[in-house]
């Protein structure tokens, strides 16, 4: 092939952050698509608002401190901190304007046409002011504590994602009048928004902050107040612990907790009515710049919107309500082990119940010939059923250990909690290896059967969390595969003893032999492609940034190999470059459940591989965490991965966006006398058909109508 590229430069490369945030106004789409339920597009608008919190508080601070540092150090794109940083404000500018406008000109309008209304004071009868007034005596003001800022009282360390109000006010001192500031912190433990009494089915709020800048007057007696305005700071939320140096983890990352939400701040945000000596102080008090500021013409923090969405009012403004079926081969099934002794069995959720593994851990917790239970835990959200179940298989004499990971990213001090309770229950409570997050979703069963000691498997993409696996797409396996079942004894010996990691039969584990192993998979596709022999990838991730893997799929695509790629968020490879990558295409997929499953299928000259596991083609899970890859060797599961999920999903032509060369993504056209194919409500109606609750399912149709953006500027 004429025209190759020998040597990879950054022009090859897309910058990481711009791709996040290209995936996040993918979200914001999903907010301004018309065709979605009314109140299924308020959450994905308070999405928005969550992900670009995190973003600030681990991206941007990173990228701070790498800034400050003085350090020149150029991404795989060729951009230094600064540069990037200065691009991601250009962005996020015209992201929060978007943002913005979908709220005031697509679902406030939307909402009132349905009777869901947020009101001013102003606009508020007689009633309503006397309720509010109310409330806000019996309710907001004790709990209030203002906060005066002037050289008795410096400025306050507020605390991170706190939504204040900045207030503006006069007093008179011997005739004398004198300027004063104070803050009031519009309090957490309430709910940001102030239901209205209402009889007739009409949803009328108020937000808290409007409620408390109308009572400001008693707050501050005797004073007067000449403005109030609302603003929130985020600040650095990222954990540093040197390990090494720490002799007990659980007690030091209590402490990084602590600090953490005192941070230094990374971004301000004021509602926009603010004066511009107001912002200034405020950024001067914070130790921010100007270009850390961003003015909000919408509601600060819209992710306390969400409560909209609370109650069981309005299903017809929602997606239709579904009850994941359980698979197949356990639906009935009163003995569990007895089904994975004669057969691998696979499950795809959300679309097929988690209450499969719940029943398998009980099951476990509860059989007399059930000797040990060791399992990874890294977002549990402290289910019960998880573990109460290991609680209970310690009463019951098992031996059981939990892996808990105490640094998943905002779920640190839920870890803490489980991890004492599940200590005082007598589990064994590991915190994995020095230096590595355990990402790893394993959980291992070891069982007497009356042929021997018997290892039973389960291996997943997703965390064990009943409540997340009914909205996150991932992929489980339950397995008795006595190489997969030595592979993951090893793998927890590795992580709670002392002992050097000794390979794998089966397993591709991070950070040892996943990332060449990964490799010399695509590098076996190029060299099929070139010998003539069917070569195709295709490999389902949440993010793909790894360049020395990116640089391999560019090899493979020139060697021939037809590559396809879904991937829900960060993409740093180009596609469709001649000469480069013009055999690869990239699609994300953004739906009502969130794309979490790892997949990766090769062709491999007609002798198919798929692999599923917890880790994408990142750095960090390639060297820096836990991670483990299983293959799917019964014929009938890679049939199953590669027909029903994987192809369905790259015949998305509803909900996919696909990525063009210059980072950006357009919506796939519909082909003349194609069908429009929403995957999603394919892998739905497939289940409830296989549930045989009801007839065979008829494709879903959606006219393929444009997602509305606000212009570009």
């Amino acid at each position: 092939m004429a025209g190759l590229v020998k040597k990879f430069t950054a022009a090859h490369f897309l910058n990481r952050e711009l791709s996040w945030l290209e995936f996040n106004q993918r979200v914001l789409d999903e907010a301004l698509d018309s065709r979605s339920p009314l109140l299924e597009r308020v959450k994905f608008f308070c999405i928005v608002s969550s992900n670009l919190d995190e973003f600030f508080e681990v991206r941007v601070a990173g990228l701070k401190q790498q800034e400050e540092s003085h350090v020149i150090e150029r991404s795989p794109d060729g951009r230094t901190a600064s540069e990037t940083l200065r691009d991601i404000r250009k962005r996020v500018l015209k992201l929060v304007d978007h943002q913005n406008r979908c709220w005031r000109e697509e679902l406030v309008p939307a909402l009132a046409k349905k009777r869901i209304r947020f009101l001013t004071i102003a606009e508020l009868g007689a009633a309503d002011r006397a309720y509010v007034e109310t409330y806000f005596r019996r309710d907001v003001a004790p709990v209030l504590t203002p906060l005066g800022v002037d050289p008795s009282h410096p400025f306050p360390q507020l605390l991170n994602k706190t939504l204040n109000l900045i207030v503006q006010l006069q007093t008179v001192h011997n005739g004398e009048v004198r300027n004063r500031m104070a803050i009031v912190q519009v309090p957490r433990v309430l709910p940001r928004l102030v239901p209205l009494p209402r009889e007739d089915g009409r949803r009328d709020y108020v937000f808290l902050a409007n409620v408390i800048r109308e009572n400001l007057k008693g707050i501050f007696p005797g004073t007067l107040i000449t403005g109030a305005w609302a603003f929130r700071v985020t600040r650095n939320s990222e954990l540093y612990i040197d390990e090494e140096d720490v002799a007990n983890l659980l007690k030091a990352v209590e402490a990084e907790l602590h600090n953490r939400r005192r941070g230094d701040a990374v971004r301000l945000e004021v509602e926009v009515d603010c004066p511009p000596d107001i912002r200034a102080k405020l950024l001067e008090n914070l130790q921010l710049a100007q270009e850390d500021l961003y003015v909000i013409d919408g509601p600060i923090n819209p992710t306390r919107l969400m409560a909209v969405c609370d109650g069981d009012h309005s299903p017809e403004l929602r997606d239709p309500p579904f009850i994941a079926p359980v698979t197949p081969a356990l639906r009935g099934v009163a003995d569990i082990f007895a089904v994975i002794r004669t057969r691998d069995v696979m499950m795809h959720h959300p679309f097929e119940s988690f209450s499969s593994f719940v029943d398998f851990l009980r099951q476990a917790a509860a059989d007399p010939d059930v000797l040990a239970i060791k399992q990874t835990l890294y977002r549990t959200s402290g289910d019960m059923r998880i573990v109460g179940s290991l609680m209970e298989a310690v009463r019951n004499g098992k031996q059981v250990t939990a892996v808990v990971e105490l640094k998943a990213r905002f779920d640190e001090a839920n870890n803490i909690k489980w991890a004492r309770q599940l200590e005082e229950a007598g589990v064994h409570v590991v915190y994995g290896l020095v230096g590595y997050k355990i990402h790893s979703k394993m959980c291992l069963v070891v069982r007497k059967d009356p042929d021997g000691i018997r290892r039973y498997v389960h291996l997943g993409t997703g965390n064990y969390n009943p409540t997340t696996a009914r909205f996150y797409t991932d992929v489980g396996l339950f397995t008795c595969n006595p190489d997969i079942g030595e592979d993951v004894g090893d793998l927890f010996n590795l992580l709670t003893g002392v002992c050097q990691f000794q390979g794998t039969r089966k397993l591709l584990v991070s950070p040892f032999t996943m990332h060449s192993r990964i490799n010399e998979l695509i590098a076996r596709e190029a060299e099929n492609a070139k010998k003539g022999l069917p070569a195709r990838i295709i490999a389902k991730m949440n993010a793909l940034v790894d360049r020395e893997t990116i640089e391999s799929l560019y090899r493979a695509s020139q060697a021939g190999v037809k590559i396809e790629l879904i991937i829900r968020g960060v993409c740093c490879l180009r596609p469709g470059v001649p000469g480069l990558s013009e055999n690869i295409t990239v699609r994300s997929i953004i739906d009502r459940f969130l794309e979490h499953s790892r997949i990766f299928h090769f062709a491999n000259a007609l002798r198919p591989e798929a692999y599923v596991g917890s880790a994408d083609w990142m750095p960090r899970n390639f060297f820096k965490r836990i991670e483990t890859v299983f293959p799917i060797e019964d014929g009938n599961l890679l049939e199953r991965i590669k027909a029903e999920i994987l192809e369905t999903q790259l015949g998305d032509n509803v909900k996919s966006r696909i990525l063009q060369p210059d980072g950006s993504y357009l919506i796939p056209p519909l082909k003349r006398g194609e069908e429009a194919c929403r995957s999603q409500s394919e892998f739905i109606d497939l289940a409830l058909e296989t549930s045989r609750h009801r007839p065979k399912a008829t494709k879903r149709k959606f006219a393929q109508v444009k997602v509305r953006r606000q212009p570009e500027e």
